[in-house]
């Protein structure tokens, strides 16, 4: 396994650089809103990582830009990247219905979308990508999956490996492999969920437990011999009715294999509260940093740049105070107000999940 010391000397990433704080200004026109010069230079200089990053959650205007490749312009990839990402993951979960045609369509559909527009996107398939993707000004694409009922077979994996598929979260509900969060009889990993982790540990597949229930998550993080991901989940200690957000034991657990955990800023796993801020997310931030390490915090924001609160929205999702469009602003900002170090920001930006990726997929 890479250590982060490894990591960090080995040039993969640049941290610790001497940025100076020269004062606040604004950075999105027409907007009052203010960031720290130390806060802007540390996103523009960090490779940040999305692992649950939506393009966008209006899966319509998706579906056109992948079926007519021309209806997506420099206008929507400027967006995507003003935001600060470099890397999205935007793996969705197919539960009904034929879910291995629905997962096959969807990353085949990816893979010609991307294909389209090599000025704009890279497809994320190796360690190599993710620094690429940044030193070209391009957005990076983890192509994955938020449930792995596509795997008919233990042979279905390499299929889908070759497809281009890097990550693939276990369980969304209880399923063939393990159990979800939402099954409070959960069965933990079975027979058949280990010989699949076995398989995507020896192909260089990432192994995503974000939605499964206790038991499977121990489970995996046991079998597994690669770091596992959370790509998008909360502290159970903040949250402590959600069975979604994940237990102090299972965080140490999976910090000690090399794992990291993405931070989600969907409201349901952030705070209980009439409000709920972005505060309330670096209140996650910092509790997996006290009981893992701040080498195992990522970011999983599990929304796009326009939050999840449309005109349908029957409740309120999104956080109290905060345009989805700067939400890696604001989290670099209130890191800084928090007197994290410039190398520990940038670890929690990206370079935490570029180590764990490297790990798990160079083999």
């Amino acid at each position: 396994m890479l250590s982060r010391r490894i990591f960090l000397q080995s040039g993969a990433c640049v941290l610790g650089a001497p940025f100076i704080n020269r004062g606040r200004f604004s950075l999105f026109a027409g907007t009052i809103d203010e960031y720290s010069s130390l806060a802007v230079d540390l996103v523009r200089e960090s490779t940040v990582i999305d692992m649950l990053g939506l393009l966008t959650l209006d899966f319509k205007k998706l579906d056109i830009w992948r079926t007519r490749p021309a209806s997506f312009r420099l206008a929507d990839f400027q967006r995507l990247k003003d935001s600060g990402i470099t890397v999205f993951h935007p793996a969705v979960g197919y539960v009904e219905g034929n879910i291995y045609a629905q997962s096959t369509a969807d990353i085949t559909g990816w893979d010609a979308f991307i294909d389209a527009h090599p000025e704009y996107f890279i497809r994320v398939c190796g360690p190599a990508d993710v620094p690429r993707a940044k030193a070209e000004g391009k957005l990076g694409i983890i192509v994955g999956e938020q449930n792995s009922n596509h795997f008919r077979t233990v042979d279905d994996v390499d299929a889908f490996y070759k497809l281009g598929q890097r990550v693939s979260q276990l369980t969304y509900r209880d399923n063939a492999l393990g159990g979800g969060s939402t099954d409070p009889a959960e069965q933990g990993l079975t027979e058949y969920g280990e010989q699949v982790v076995a398989r995507m540990n020896r192909l260089g597949m990432a192994v995503d437990i974000s939605h499964c229930g206790d038991r499977t998550t121990l489970d995996v993080i046991e079998t597994s011999t690669k770091p596992v991901l959370i790509t998008h989940s909360n502290c159970r200690a903040l949250m402590p009715h959600s069975a979604r957000c994940k237990t102090d034991e299972a965080i140490r657990k999976l910090a000690a294999k090399g794992g990291v955990v993405g931070v989600t800023m969907e409201r349901l796993f952030v705070g209980t509260g009439r409000t709920v801020t972005i505060e309330n997310v670096l209140d996650h931030v910092d509790h997996v940093a006290k009981v893992a390490g701040v080498e195992h915090v990522g970011l999983g924001s599990d929304v796009d740049l326009d939050g999840r609160d449309g005109a349908l929205a029957s409740k309120k999702n999104d956080l109290d105070g905060l345009q989805y469009a700067r939400k890696v602003f604001e989290l670099a900002e209130g890191l800084v107000r928090r007197k994290y170090s410039n190398t520990d920001i940038q670890l929690i930006l990206g370079s935490n999940f570029q180590r764990a990726l490297t790990d798990i997929w160079q083999g």
